[in-house]
């Protein structure tokens, strides 16, 4: 890789906004152009990709993490010409099970605009790894992330339907990095996005749960950096 100036645009997971990537972009390049997209405008996730190809540059390396790994899919296949390379971290193909569903409903009955704090501390710390699940300062920040989003996204957010985003047309280079010890997303749905998806290269990245960007930011950076240093853009 030798382009000076690469642009890249970042998608955050379910509740989660901007600011988790923080620590990640200062590691990149600071030639680079960063676009950190909002997962805010939308009710179903063609949406949501629209919105964000709105505020992109013509071509760009996309990053998507968790669901946004899915919009990201989902933007890959669509508008092809836009993307020059992805990189999908803690994501899956499978849609939610119907007692997903189920849970994320009763959720969404449970709460209301004035009630509505955030993800619960509980749901939270299953996400990190077991040795960050009584950080009280990650999980604080990560629960302020979905309360500053507030509950008409995280109602919305709930809704989408996972279940129509295929990967088989992706043609663009495509790294998949997976957490070791992820307790949403398994390694074998990594796996299969890895089998889905034609000459794409998977990483695992180790002590981390599923919260990659906050856990593990200096390992996320060399993993892509050493991928994007590999490919010609």
């Amino acid at each position: 890789m030798n382009q000076q100036h690469l642009s890249m645009v970042f998608i955050p997971g379910f509740m989660l906004d901007e600011s988790l990537w923080d620590e990640l972009i200062p590691q990149l390049p600071h030639t680079w152009n960063f676009f950190r997209a909002s997962l805010k405008h939308g009710q179903t996730i063609d949406e949501i990709a629209e919105h964000i190809l709105l505020n992109a540059p013509p071509r760009f390396v996309l990053v998507g993490f968790s669901l946004g790994g899915y919009i990201a899919r989902t933007i890959a296949q669509k508008y092809p010409e836009r993307i020059s390379a992805l990189i999908l971290v803690a994501s899956s193909l499978r849609p939610d099970s119907e007692i997903q569903k189920q849970l994320k409903i009763a959720a969404i009955q449970a709460a209301s605009a004035g009630t509505f704090h955030g993800l619960s501390k509980t749901a939270i710390a299953k996400s990190l790894h077991p040795n960050q699940a009584d950080n009280r300062k990650l999980i604080q920040r990560i629960q302020d992330m979905g309360k500053n989003l507030g509950f008409e996204s995280f109602k919305a957010q709930s809704l989408l339907d996972r279940s129509h985003i295929r990967s088989g047309a992706i043609q663009c280079p495509t790294l998949i990095i997976s957490a070791a010890q992820d307790r949403l997303r398994s390694l074998d749905e990594a796996q299969e996005l890895h089998q889905s998806i034609a000459h794409s290269q998977l990483d695992m990245i180790e002590n981390t749960g599923h919260m990659i960007p906050l856990e593990q930011p200096d390992a996320l950076a060399a993993s892509i950096l050493k991928w994007l240093n590999t490919l010609s853009l």
